[in-house]
């Protein structure tokens, strides 16, 4: 349980069926303690209206070692990468689901978790598949991707059945008091008062200047490290509007890393930004990689909630490693994200992007 309006219409629609119903509460983060404290009395008060008992666990030192750092680390090589991600493999769908299995030992336990997504038993293979949720506005399967698929008969995501506006109004229905709670923004280890991300990271790497240069290898203004660009994001340079040949919006559309540079291109559909090939490592499957090699009608997400694409062809290049050609070019691949592979609804697996063309 998080304190959000999600996981509560979670626990309200499982207290009304079933009497045996624990609240955990994971607190995973103490420099933000305020926020912590905060959450924790709107579990409490919500396990109080309920009339179940909730538990507090802190896997802090799982959540830095396997979550922070590798986060610091990628971004510091200038990728992009997606915590929370590694948050649901490491942690909620990692760590968590440990604690569990030793406290309940031989019993039966589910982990019911307010994630738009789905989890649902193959009738004839009796397997278990992860599934978009119904809510393609907020389906979050993607971030989901990672999990051990042996969890997943485990799992139970009950709203990844209903759209934002149902919850909101089932939270109304059950007389929730996070019934009108805003949905939760940014990362939990950034202080709601450091509103900038990028200063965030500032706090934990060290600036490694280089230069903003367009095609034609002309410098045009300092980057404070290239951590501080994503691919595909608008640029931060002032071109010159006075100048027909720089008029206009201007957007990152590549790092070399061998020269520590950012280039820039000039509007926001411009060719450049658009790759049809990409390679992928650290791959996780949640489906049997054999079976999705041979697939056909696969589809590839870069993005939470980015359209998919149509897979042309995969190809399975030893060491942990695809190339996957699209079917037609995509804006703003940018190395360090996840590339996820999908068939249809379900979720099959992906890992992290490292080369585009």
């Amino acid at each position: 349980m998080s304190s959000g309006v999600d996981s509560s219409v979670c626990a309200a629609l499982f207290r009304q069926q079933y009497k045996n119903v624990h609240g955990i509460y994971m607190a995973n983060w103490s420099q933000t303690a305020v926020c912590t404290e905060r959450d924790w009395r709107d579990v409490q008060k919500l396990c109080h209206d309920l009339d179940i008992d909730c538990e507090r666990v802190n896997f802090e030192h799982e959540y830095w070692n396997e979550v922070f750092l590798p986060m610091i680390e990628k971004y510091e090589s200038g990728l992009t990468p997606n915590p929370d991600i590694g948050c649901n493999k490491y942690v909620k769908f990692g760590k968590l689901c440990e604690y569990l299995e030793d406290k309940y030992n031989d019993q039966k336990w589910w982990l019911v978790t307010g994630h738009y997504a789905r989890v649902m038993k193959h009738n004839e293979t009796s397997e278990f598949h992860l599934l978009r949720g119904l809510s393609q506005r907020k389906d979050q399967s993607y971030y989901l991707s990672s999990i051990p698929s042996k969890v997943l008969s485990r799992v139970l995501l009950p709203i990844g059945h209903y759209t934002k506006p149902e919850i909101r109004q089932l939270a109304q229905e059950f007389k929730l008091h996070t019934a009108s709670k805003p949905d939760s923004q940014g990362l939990c280890f950034v202080n709601p008062d450091q509103s900038n991300f990028r200063d965030f990271l500032g706090d934990y790497i060290q600036d490694k200047p280089g230069d903003i240069v367009t095609e034609d290898g002309k410098v045009w203004g300092k980057h404070r490290g290239l951590w501080h660009a994503t691919i595909g994001q608008r640029s931060s340079v002032s071109m010159p509007q006075g100048n027909p040949e720089y008029t206009g919006v201007w957007f990152v559309s590549e790092k070399n890393f061998e020269k520590n540079q950012l280039i820039i291109v000039k509007g926001g559909d411009n060719p450049k930004l658009f790759k049809q090939t990409v390679e992928i490592i650290n791959l996780e499957w949640i489906y049997p990689k054999e079976k999705v090699l041979t697939m056909e009608n696969l589809q590839f997400q870069h993005h939470s909630l980015s359209k998919s694409t149509p897979v042309k062809k995969i190809t399975d290049l030893g060491d942990d490693r695809l190339k996957i050609e699209l079917e037609t070019p995509v804006r703003a691949l940018a190395p360090g994200q996840a590339g996820i592979l999908y068939n249809d609804n379900q979720v099959l697996g992906g890992g992290m992007m490292i080369k585009t063309t």
